[in-house]
């Protein structure tokens, strides 16, 4: 008797799982499914704050974005570095430390679902900080799973290991710059 009502609620929950077809997700690249999405900040300038003794900027996230209170954002900031007399770019993970002559400087983030704010703090007076660091910066903004970005087996300290990352699983980024 029980095998019966067993298969009768079976057979019941198989029926119930017709109906209309919901709509298409959106397209992958040749059939890739993406992890997250990645958006790139061109020319950004940091605001010195006297008060507080940093620098700072906010940058809001862009409208095409979605971002899941689940997911981690991660930013990149581009270095350029000179190897055998070639330009190489890299992307090195913020929070970064940077030790000049005067001390020490940090870029930091903090994030909601609409912006990003960036930040500089130092253990000295900013206020004449080398505009190297302060103007015309590049960022790249990642976002993913927040389970993916914390998986020991996964290396996000540098953008290109965690794209290799996402490739290995055959996931891509949806990427998108902003001038």
């Amino acid at each position: 008797m029980k095998k019966l009502i067993l298969g009768i609620f079976l057979a019941a929950g198989l029926l119930a799982c017709e109906g209309d077809r919901g709509p298409q997700g959106p397209p992958g690249q040749n059939g890739t499914a993406f992890i997250g999405q990645t958006y790139e900040y061109e020319n950004v300038n940091f605001v010195y704050e006297s008060a507080n003794n940093l620098y700072a900027t906010l940058l809001n996230v862009p409208p095409e974005i979605e971002i899941l209170p689940s997911d981690a954002i991660l930013v990149y900031r581009l270095e350029e570095q000179i190897v055998n007399g070639n330009i190489i770019e890299t992307w090195s993970l913020i929070p970064k430390n940077f030790f000049v002559p005067q001390g020490t400087i940090q870029y930091l983030y903090n994030h909601t679902d609409a912006d990003v704010e960036l930040l500089i703090n130092g253990n000295f007076n900013l206020s004449g900080l080398d505009t190297g660091f302060t103007n015309n910066q590049i960022f790249r903004f990642v976002v993913i799973p927040s389970d993916f970005a914390k998986d020991p087996k996964i290396n996000i300290q540098t953008f290109d290991e965690l794209e290799k990352a996402i490739q290995q699983q055959d996931f891509a980024l949806n990427e998108f710059t902003i001038q």
